[in-house]
């Protein structure tokens, strides 16, 4: 008997979902022993012109699609909360699994659709929210489940890895690489969600949550953006030998876990620091496995699509051998999150100052009251009566840091803090 599938959505994504379905049918059966077929796809318009053709039911009445009884898998690739929410909970009442490529969906609605899926007995996979083609969160299921993971690190968002790459290549501003990147589709016409973090800190929420079996929520992740990254501090990190990218962090210490998206200089010599453009990268380290890295296109009808069937071909294999729902919510923890102020890292802190005697004496001393010493120092003059001072701490307490910035904001000869960066892998910088 074949196995029928229901598509919610035929845009950029459901249109990969059914050209790899249809290319690639001879393989997929091959590795299924089962034949998948689409039996119905839900659509908002009938009438445009699609470069897609088959025998299936194309329809702007979800019922159609969400109450078939014949249809075994729903796939849902809509985007947005809702009305994605309600469909997915309403296949899974009748009896169907679910495959999304839902982020947002999944970051803040995941743990009441895994309970939905689990109640009725059904599989819900997502492998598509993160890192578009990227295998990473079966990998965190399955392959990686012998190990404690300790560190999770991301470049999970192409727009903003395309923008950074840009401006450390050829030296640009980031208004300027912005205003390329919307011309050529890489950003929205508001690129808020990618380049104020929001993407990838739902991203890193779904990946946190699966590598520490322990749920993190949205709210749970600091967040900040890459708006402030001007070209004079891509300048100063390749004179540090380190690049920046915006970085989504999972760690999991004695004191509980921390979950943060943020610019950060990273060393060249760090697996990361080389993926550039629109490529995603996730970065994981487990006890036993030691490094590992995912590499990929995030994104994409094609890449986004890869992920899908495959989630569809497991939950066939599923089906086969009875053994649905049989990983689908795997946070049995209740971990403690770290508070902000008790983050660890060294950081670059650039300064405009008067260019005077004893200013960098009294700049160490104030960072010294809150404990902090410096890694190096960079000066470089403006004029004849200011000076640009860029200080590399040693790694410490973001509270700490906080603390000696309150400090020097209120000393006259600080012109202004022009940036404040985390490091990551610190034991590296130069």
């Amino acid at each position: 008997m074949p196995i029928q599938i229901g598509i919610l959505g035929l845009g950029t994504v459901g249109t990969g979902v059914v050209r790899i379905l249809q290319e690639n049918a001879t393989d997929i059966y091959t590795r299924t022993q089962c034949n998948l077929q689409i039996k119905a796809i839900l659509d908002r318009d009938l009438h445009r012109e699609r470069d897609i053709n088959g025998d299936f039911l194309l329809t702007d009445q979800p019922e159609k699609v969400l109450q078939d009884p014949e249809i075994d898998i729903i796939v849902e690739v809509m985007g947005g909360i809702e009305p994605a929410r309600t469909f997915i909970l309403e296949a899974l009442q009748h009896g169907k699994s679910v495959v999304t490529a839902n982020k947002d969906l999944i970051a803040l609605h995941g743990h009441e659709l895994l309970d939905a899926a689990n109640a009725v007995g059904k599989d819900l996979y997502f492998e598509a929210s993160v890192g578009g083609g990227i295998p990473i969160i079966a990998a965190l299921k399955e392959s990686l489940a012998a190990n404690h993971i300790t560190d999770l690190l991301g470049i999970i968002n192409g727009t903003t890895n395309y923008i950074l790459t840009a401006m450390a290549e050829q030296g640009r501003e980031y208004s300027e690489v912005l205003a390329e990147a919307q011309q050529l589709g890489y950003a929205e016409a508001d690129p808020s969600s990618d380049v104020d973090g929001l993407d990838a800190a739902r991203k890193l929420a779904i990946l946190a949550s699966i590598a520490f079996n322990s749920r993190v929520a949205l709210k749970d992740v600091f967040v900040e953006g890459i708006s402030k990254i001007t070209r004079e501090d891509l300048t100063y990190a390749a004179e540090l030998g380190c690049t920046i990218k915006l970085l989504a962090i999972a760690k999991h210490q004695n004191e509980g876990i921390e979950v943060r998206v943020h610019p950060a200089i990273l060393p060249l010599t760090h697996p990361l620091a080389s993926v550039n453009g629109v490529f995603n990268a996730i970065y994981v380290v487990g006890d036993a496995v030691g490094e590992t890295m995912f590499y990929g296109r995030g994104a994409g009808s094609l890449p986004t699509g890869s992920a899908i069937v495959s989630d569809i071909m497991r939950i066939v294999r599923n089906i086969q051998s009875n053994s649905t729902a049989s990983i689908n919510c795997t946070c049995y923890l209740d971990l403690p999150l770290k508070a902000v102020s008790d983050f660890h890292t060294a950081f670059y802190i650039r300064l405009l100052v008067k260019d005077e005697p004893r200013v960098l004496a009294t700049l160490a001393l104030l960072f010294a009251e809150a404990n902090i010493s410096f890694a190096s120092i960079i000066q470089k003059p403006r004029d004849e009566n200011q000076a640009e001072i860029v200080l590399v701490t040693h790694p410490c307490r973001e509270g700490s840091l906080q603390e000696a910035l309150d400090s020097i904001k209120a000393y006259s000869k600080v012109l202004s803090i022009d940036n404040v960066i985390r490091f990551e892998n610190e034991d590296q910088k130069a």
